[in-house]
């Protein structure tokens, strides 16, 4: 894992008024984040590859989450939290407000069950019903599995 570049992904303008359905597996059910969630999100994100989150490392995430903007999947034979995305305002990449899909996860148990596109399309749905024109994300290039996910749900690449 080296530092190089992130992708930029983009849902294409023409797109805006056609997301995809959300589609959640038997045995799961996505629910927005609640309070207490927290360590259940630490936890997930240190099984993808992201240890060290706490408190402080979320809080400046949660200021830029839109409201009803954190979705989570549970496990519902043990209730665990297994995957999670965030709808979040955007750092202006586009000149203007805009929203952007973060910290996409799914822990790798529960991996090729189409989890990570629930939780995206549904954050994506959540910024789209904000009204945004651009809606990004961003992921690591040897992220491939997420990569192929993104691509295959409609997201392009922007190019500098």
């Amino acid at each position: 894992m080296t530092s190089e570049p992130q992708v930029h992904l983009l849902w294409p303008l023409e797109r805006r008024a056609s997301p995809p359905q959300i589609q959640i597996p038997a045995g799961y059910t996505l629910r927005l984040y609640q309070p207490g969630d927290e360590s259940a999100f630490f936890q997930v994100m240190a099984q993808v590859g992201w240890p060290g989150w706490d408190e402080e490392r979320l809080r400046p995430w949660q200021e830029r989450l839109l409201p009803d903007g954190w979705f989570v999947v549970v496990h519902l034979e043990d209730g665990r939290i297994v995957a999670s995305a965030m709808a979040l305002h955007d750092c202006g990449e586009f000149g203007e407000p805009g929203g952007e899909i973060g910290w996409v996860a799914c822990v790798p148990e529960h991996r090729r069950r189409g989890l990570g596109s629930a939780v995206t399309v549904a954050a994506l749905r959540r910024l789209l019903s904000e009204g945004f024109r651009y809606v990004h994300l961003y992921t690591e290039p040897w992220r491939t599995a997420a990569l192929n996910m993104y691509r295959r749900l409609g997201f392009v690449e922007v190019f500098p």
